[in-house]
């Protein structure tokens, strides 16, 4: 049989968890075609000799929706082994997109995105197609974002919906399902998903439920509230039907530290009578999201403008200050991206205020309006004692939370979470080292276990007949490079990524070659 490549020498992790076993890997057409003993010599013979040969590493949990479209090389996820991206999480999807929800994104999303950049798109459909249009280096497996629903629908208002307005919600659940979705996400600290109460989510749950997709979520607290919010989250998986998938899950803030003793305890209770429920998780003791999310829920009411006006407002700012929903020292919570003042990227909030000659929460709100509410930032608050204690779980899958970008355009100034370019090199090579897991398991648990979750039955393992998604890395180096300091920095070990039976990295360096699928549950 003539192949296009055959990879050989190597030692194949298959995905399973089991040990390794040592055999060539021969690719034809986007398929393994044998996992075996390979005499034929093609012209594209890969020696992977001291090398692990796996499944492609499925990205759980991603931000890349709008990324791929704007750079389709995904250099800081393929590089890292990643074939598959899981977009559309926390809550925000690319779609659908109505009018409204299309002009509030120009005006309040224009750091995050080129001048000139077009949202030309309104449904999944369309995103998936344009995505196929443009050609992108990795898969995309998109879910529907609820709160993202619900702008479409009902704006920012905090309120209950009528039964029009939450069958109006269900009609582009399913539409979005119809469509290829492969499940729906919630972000319940982020307006206006957050404004949904746990009944209209159950009942979208439901539509989501009909097409066996999955229920993703960003529960509604991760410190005090955690135990609720885990309830909360298994509950609507018991009443709706649908498999749970719990995002960046951990205790968050120095108060609960320990919680994920009793978290994990709970989770188990749930599968102990039948909840599908699993969780992902980040290798990282900080935490990444926009400035807002320290503000009081109510101050979003109405979206961006409003909470410009309360910003602009002196009387308002002293009850925002009374009401902060979230409070870290000021030291630890690291501006990532400032589009309109760079030189503030990389500082802590302690130093941003010395730099500005303000006291913090002056300097917090304004920085807040001279942005026009749009600052990334990192936040330090997790011990790392939990992150072990949660990567050890079964049940526990890689995601990175982070986007692909690259350390060029609009991401060139910009310090974002070591996330985005280290999380599955940081478990293959830090926390495998440590003994925290062994290499099987930590393979498993990026490629198999998301496989399976998602309902993808020709990936996430090496099988015959399945499709040629496969990273080829040295287990003796592979780590991550990204630090909080200097974060654009490729990761090492990583010497050939295959997407579809393409080669995409070869011998560490991007190809250029864009043979990503948008892939669609049918």
């Amino acid at each position: 049989m003539e192949y296009d490549y055959v990879i050989k020498n190597g030692k194949i992790l298959d995905g399973t968890g089991n040990p390794w076993f040592y055999a060539d890997v021969g690719i034809d057409e986007g398929i393994i075609r044998k996992i075996g003993r390979i005499d034929e010599k093609p012209e594209a013979v890969i020696d992977a000799k001291g090398y692990i040969i796996s499944p492609g590493f499925i990205d759980i949990h991603s931000h890349s929706d709008l990324p791929v479209v704007i750079d389709p090389l995904a250099q800081s996820k393929i590089r890292q082994g990643v074939t598959t991206e899981v977009v559309g999480q926390c809550g925000n999807s690319a779609a659908p997109m109505n009018e409204e929800v299309k002009e509030y994104r120009k005006k309040y999303n224009s750091s995050r995105v080129p001048k000139g950049f077009e949202y030309n798109w309104s449904t999944m459909k369309s995103y998936l197609d344009l995505l196929e249009r443009y050609g992108v280096a990795v898969n995309i497996a998109p879910v529907v974002g609820h709160g993202t629903v619900r702008q479409n629908v009902m704006g920012y208002e905090n309120r209950e919906p009528t039964e029009c307005e939450l069958e109006d919600m269900r009609k582009l659940v399913r539409e979005a399902m119809k469509d290829g979705a492969w499940g729906m996400s919630t972000g319940l600290i982020y307006p206006p998903s957050v404004y949904g109460k746990q009944p209209e989510i159950t009942e979208l749950t439901k539509v989501v439920a009909e097409y066996d997709g999955v229920y993703f979520s960003h529960i509604r607290g991760e410190g005090d509230t955690l135990m609720d919010a885990v309830t909360e989250a298994c509950e609507i998986g018991k009443d709706s039907g649908a498999p749970v998938q719990i995002a960046h899950f951990k205790a968050s803030g120095r108060a609960s530290w320990g919680k994920t003793v009793d978290s994990l305890a709970l989770v188990e209770k749930y599968r102990q009578i039948g909840v599908d429920v699993t969780f992902d998780q980040y290798p990282y003791i900080a935490s990444s999201t926009n400035l807002t999310a320290l503000l009081p829920h109510w101050s979003q009411e109405g979206g961006a403008a409003r909470l410009l006006e309360y910003l602009n407002d002196p009387a308002m700012r002293e009850k925002l200050k009374n009401d902060m929903r979230l409070r870290y020292d000021w030291s630890e919570i690291l501006v990532t991206s400032a589009e309109k003042n760079p030189q503030y990227n990389g500082k802590n909030m302690e130093d941003v205020a010395a730099m500005m000659n303000k006291e913090p929460f002056t300097a917090y709100f304004d920085l807040l309006v001279m942005e026009n509410t749009q600052v990334p930032s990192v936040m330090f608050g997790m011990s790392e004692e939990d992150v072990r204690r949660v990567m050890k779980s079964p049940y526990m899958m890689v995601g990175s939370d982070g986007s692909a970008i690259s350390p060029t355009g609009i991401w060139e100034n910009t310090v974002p979470h070591p996330r985005l370019y280290g999380t599955f090199p940081r478990v293959l090579g830090y926390y495998v080292r440590e003994g925290v897991l062994s290499l099987e398991e930590a393979v498993r648990k990026m490629t198999s276990a998301p496989a399976q979750k998602l309902g993808l039955r020709d990936r996430g393992m090496l099988r015959e007949g399945w499709v040629a998604d496969i990273t080829v890395f040295n287990p003796d180096t592979i780590l991550d490079v990204a630090t909080f300091t200097d974060p654009q920095r490729y990761a090492a070990g990583i010497h050939y990524v295959f997407v579809n039976g393409e080669m995409v990295v070869d011998k560490g360096e991007h190809t250029g070659a864009l043979p990503g699928k948008a892939l669609r549950k049918k």
